[in-house]
């Protein structure tokens, strides 16, 4: 607005010359640390069974009704998110809270689904230390080990507090998962069932993301998805030929399916793999503040 009436001698470097003595504006043009990427972590790298190393995370609160009835009272309920380390597989659970009860509730339905894992990483919630110091005294019982000899103990991995460059992997999926939510829910209020339907419907959804750029030639494979690791095949799936009256005995129906199961795995390291060599940023070395 000045410049309009008014010319000043040597305007720009004055202001230059202002700003650069500024405190506050100092303090708000700070450079932040660019520490360089490391190398990915063996969970990420490593052909493992899904879930055997996972991730987990909360996103919320949703608001619920008890029933349909217009004058129902409502309620909160949050969203966990369980996602394997290495094919990026997605398991969602509603809890009523976030106590360490209603999380344990939670990762019991899981094993009871997926299998129990061996490595658990996730922030530093005061729900998550809570389980894993009741997990860690359940598994040091000697009543509880013999009654589970043919499982590992889970091992809980926690991130640096107050680090912001730790979890991206559940981060990103708490993203997809609310954008998800909040396109289809938006201001109306469903009820639980109705809730747990839409959750497990988004599941879907993220296990049939591609985990490699999908071709445009319609004669290239089928691309790698969460839900190939899964169930052996995509999860929305078109409809196949009844092959149930080929004379295939057991063995070779056996082998079969692990060939299948092994040529994901093949292709998992061939196409995904490669794709995580690349560093997009921080790929030069510097001062670690």
């Amino acid at each position: 607005m000045m410049s309009h009436k008014f010319w000043i001698i040597s305007g720009r470097d004055a202001i230059r010359r202002f700003i650069f003595f500024c405190v506050t504006c100092s303090r708000h043009k700070a450079d932040h640390p660019r520490p360089f990427m490391a190398d990915l972590p063996s969970s990420r790298v490593q052909p493992h069974r899904p879930f055997l190393h996972m991730g987990m995370d909360y996103g919320g609160p949703f608001v619920i009704k008890e029933s349909r009835r217009r004058n129902a009272r409502t309620s909160k309920v949050y969203l966990a998110l369980l996602i394997c380390m290495s094919v990026k597989a997605v398991h969602l659970e509603i809890v009523s809270d976030l106590t360490t009860d209603a999380f344990l509730a939670a990762l019991d339905r899981f094993v009871a689904r997926r299998g129990t894992p061996e490595h658990l990483y996730s922030d530093c919630g005061t729900n998550y230390v809570g389980a894993a110091r009741q997990l860690n005294s359940i598994f040091k019982d000697t009543t509880v080990q013999e009654q589970m000899i043919s499982h590992l103990p889970c091992t809980w991995h926690f991130n640096p507090p107050a680090v912001p460059h730790f979890g991206g992997l559940w981060e990103a999926a708490i993203k997809s998962s609310k954008y998800h939510m909040k396109h289809i829910i938006g201001t109306q209020i469903l009820t639980f069932e109705e809730m747990l339907t839409l959750v497990t419907r988004i599941e879907r959804i993220l296990n049939s993301r591609p985990l490699t750029p999908v071709s445009s030639d319609p004669n290239d494979l089928v691309p790698l998805t969460p839900g190939h690791f899964l169930i052996g095949q995509p999860l929305h799936a078109l409809p196949e030929l009844n092959v149930s009256q080929v004379p295939l005995n057991r063995l070779n129906r056996w082998q079969l399916i692990r060939q299948c199961h092994q040529s994901f795995w093949k292709r998992w390291v061939k196409e995904y793999l490669t794709t995580l060599q690349g560093r997009q940023k921080w790929f030069q070395k510097g001062l670690n503040y």
